[in-house]
């Protein structure tokens, strides 16, 4: 009965986590490419946020390779079970794929309300991964605690370019009333979809994976991940 409940249980964690480092990097590809039509020549910033997208990739091929180790597919999810998805809906009124990221980065008042919205999640997720960290059903796998141990010291670089945006711009920090959305949506996630997908025998597995027909170059996994 123990087996059964940590192999469900980081079955589980593994298939949102997927799901949200597939949502980020196709998401922050919209974002490079709106911030590369809008300021061609600022290299630092499309620099950082490359690194960002990047990053969200390489987290995303190491869950890939966990669950080919696993033999089994994610959980099918979809935007209902994404922390980015949910923030994006309730700060824009429209759902991720609706959004007009070009109209949102040339207006600087919508890219700045942008900025706090990835920052935000970006610092949530450094925490939530702090806390798995020290989660004894997570440490019993020593492949996916070497992958959050990767997340872990790449977060702190995520968060950056968009708080620099909005010093830079004399822009101001979240306000106590974002933070608590921020803190909603990730109890949401938490207490009520998680436990829901923990308990649900229904839900169906991926019959691909989410980057299936997506072009990409050599994806680098550090070691001790890849399959």
């Amino acid at each position: 009965m123990l087996r059964w409940f940590r192999s469900r249980y980081l079955d589980v964690l593994g298939s949102i986590y997927i799901y949200n480092e597939h949502r980020g990097y196709t998401a922050l590809d919209r974002v490079l490419d709106a911030v590369r039509r809008r300021s061609p020549d600022d290299a630092h910033l499309i620099g950082l946020i490359a690194r960002h997208r990047a990053d969200e990739r390489k987290h995303y091929v190491m869950f890939k390779r966990w669950f080919e180790r696993r033999g089994t597919m994610p959980m099918k999810l979809d935007r209902t079970f994404g922390h980015i998805d949910r923030f994006i809906e309730i700060m824009f009124r429209r759902t991720i794929d609706r959004l007009d990221t070009q109209a949102v980065v040339d207006r600087d008042d919508l890219f700045e309300r942008l900025c706090r919205v990835i920052s935000l999640t970006e610092q949530r997720g450094y925490r939530q991964v702090e806390i798995l960290l020290r989660n004894s059903m997570v440490r019993s796998d020593s492949t996916l605690t070497r992958i959050f141990e990767v997340i872990h010291r790449d977060e702190p670089s995520h968060w950056a370019p968009y708080e620099g945006w909005l010093r830079d711009h004399g822009r101001r920090p979240a306000r106590w009333w974002e933070r608590a959305i921020d803190g909603f949506v990730h109890s949401e996630l938490l207490f009520l979809k998680l436990p829901f997908l923990f308990l649900n025998p229904w839900i169906a597995r991926r019959a691909d994976w989410a980057d299936a027909g997506e072009t990409q170059p050599a994806d680098p996994v550090p070691a001790g991940i890849a399959g």
